[in-house]
């Protein structure tokens, strides 16, 4: 059991399960494909220890999860070709350092404007959906 069991990036369970799939591990970080994909590839960048602040972070260790971050929307970028790929921070509930990579693409949801955590009616796919996702950005990575 980790030090943080309120964490479920820290005790990888099903709560983990249940928003998102597994890529794989970066320098420092894991890579989610969400499972809401209202915004197709739509992934998450999680720092692999427990800590809640970009600025907790050792200037080598920021530099590598930075790198990380930058490398997989690279790699959305490359598989899914969005106009943008935003980023966003938010852990105010959940406190372990996470990025959102969300794409966005002309005509598509909420382009021009801020993303939402959990859209209704949400978009989900099947296993072999969520598999073919993660295929795609590992080709790309």
């Amino acid at each position: 059991m980790s030090a943080h069991p309120e964490c479920f990036y820290c005790e990888e369970d099903q709560r983990q399960a249940d928003l998102m799939v597994r890529v794989g591990d970066l320098s420092v970080s894991s890579l989610f494909v969400f499972r809401e994909q209202t915004y197709a590839g739509r992934c998450l960048v999680a720092y692999r220890h427990h800590v809640n602040e970009l600025f907790e972070l050792a200037d080598a260790e920021r530099d590598a999860f930075c790198k990380d971050v930058a490398d997989a929307a690279r790699a959305i970028k490359a598989a899914f070709g969005p106009v943008k790929v935003n980023c966003g921070a938010y852990s105010d509930k959940l406190g372990h350092l996470h990025v959102h990579l969300v794409p966005k693409y002309v005509d598509g949801p909420d382009y021009g404007s801020t993303f939402r955590m959990m859209p209704e009616p949400r978009v989900l796919l099947s296993d072999a959906g969520y598999a073919s996702l993660a295929a795609r950005i590992r080709a790309a990575l």
